[in-house]
């Protein structure tokens, strides 16, 4: 059976995964939707290279099809698949730093983008500026990377990042505060009043 496009994008992912319990082509609905945002976010999240992250990605997929069944209808769809590719890839994160593997990759300018406001005429200051926060979030603690990805570049409210680390959502105001601070101390240390405001 094959299913459309434009039948996936008429679907909710509440309908999608019920039509994939019944017939699995309709799993390939929600692969689709949110295929390229969860590569994004692996690969901000462990810096890996496009090859890895499809990797990470096809693993996640294997454990959300086999979890569909277990997938709590009253949780938003984005936050249970985010916890279980956030997982994933902090395994793999996990495990390429162990090994000492983690300092090959080659940065790319859509990993982490600074605000046009940013940019100059030849772009040199929105380059630096990017290059620089990205080697300040590799500096900060996971936990710490993990709030401030979600938050400030994959757009997330509180709850759904509360739902997608399994913490209060106390717990992530305060874990975002702290990593901001942590964040602007590292980059003022490394760039005194780089990212202040003109």
């Amino acid at each position: 059976m094959y299913v459309s496009k434009e039948e996936c994008r008429e679907l909710s992912d509440a309908e999608a995964v019920e039509k994939a319990l019944l017939q699995v082509d309709y799993f390939a609905c929600l692969y689709n939707k949110y295929e390229v945002l969860l590569i994004r976010y692996i690969r901000r999240i462990a810096l890996v290279s496009s090859e890895e992250a499809e990797d990470i990605l096809q693993d996640a997929f294997i454990k959300i099809w086999s979890n569909l069944n277990e997938f709590d209808q009253h949780l938003k769809f984005s936050s249970w698949i985010y916890r279980i590719v956030h997982n994933e890839t902090l395994s793999v994160w996990r495990k390429k730093k162990s090994y000492g593997k983690d300092r090959q990759v080659q940065l790319d300018d859509n990993l982490f983008e600074i605000g046009a406001e940013d940019s100059d005429a030849d772009g040199t200051m929105r380059e630096q500026k990017h290059l620089l926060a990205h080697d300040v979030l590799e500096q900060l603690p996971i936990k710490y990377k993990t709030v401030l990805v979600l938050k400030f570049l994959e757009g997330m409210h509180y709850d759904e990042i509360s739902d997608v680390l399994k913490i209060p959502e106390g717990t992530v105001a305060t874990r975002i505060n702290r990593a901001k601070k942590a964040f602007e101390k590292i980059a003022a240390d490394q760039q005194p009043g780089f990212f202040e405001k003109e």
